[in-house]
């Protein structure tokens, strides 16, 4: 059996640490990070700017401001095993599926405005 058929078969009973994601949404996601013969969680937040939908090859780009106003962007497959949970800390209004303008973005014009339900 091969990786794409034992995703495949986990995706028919869904991971519970995944919940729904939106582009907008502001995310902690909980990576396994191995150094050596070590294991720890690192927490990556910052807002989901592209999700690409594709059955088991369905990821997410997140975008975070780091120190000096450095912008990172990390790329998560969505069904990774390297992933241990994802906590939705907020939703936000957006009417792009992309959200590329925010590269562009500094200060109070990269707010999104929150989506209150």
């Amino acid at each position: 059996m091969n990786l794409v058929q034992s995703l495949e078969r986990q995706m028919a009973k869904p991971n519970v640490n995944i919940p729904e994601l939106q582009p907008g949404d502001i995310v902690k996601v909980h990576v396994r990070i191995v150094e050596g013969d070590r294991e720890r969680i690192q927490v990556f937040q910052g807002t989901i700017i592209r999700l690409r939908k594709g059955g088991v090859n369905t990821n997410f780009t997140v975008r975070r401001v780091a120190s000096n106003g450095i912008g990172v962007e990390r790329t998560f497959l969505l069904y990774s095993p390297r992933i241990d949970k994802i906590e939705v800390v907020r939703h936000s209004k957006v009417r792009r599926a992309q959200l590329y303008f925010m590269r562009d973005r500094r200060g109070k014009a990269a707010r999104l405005k929150e989506l209150r339900k």
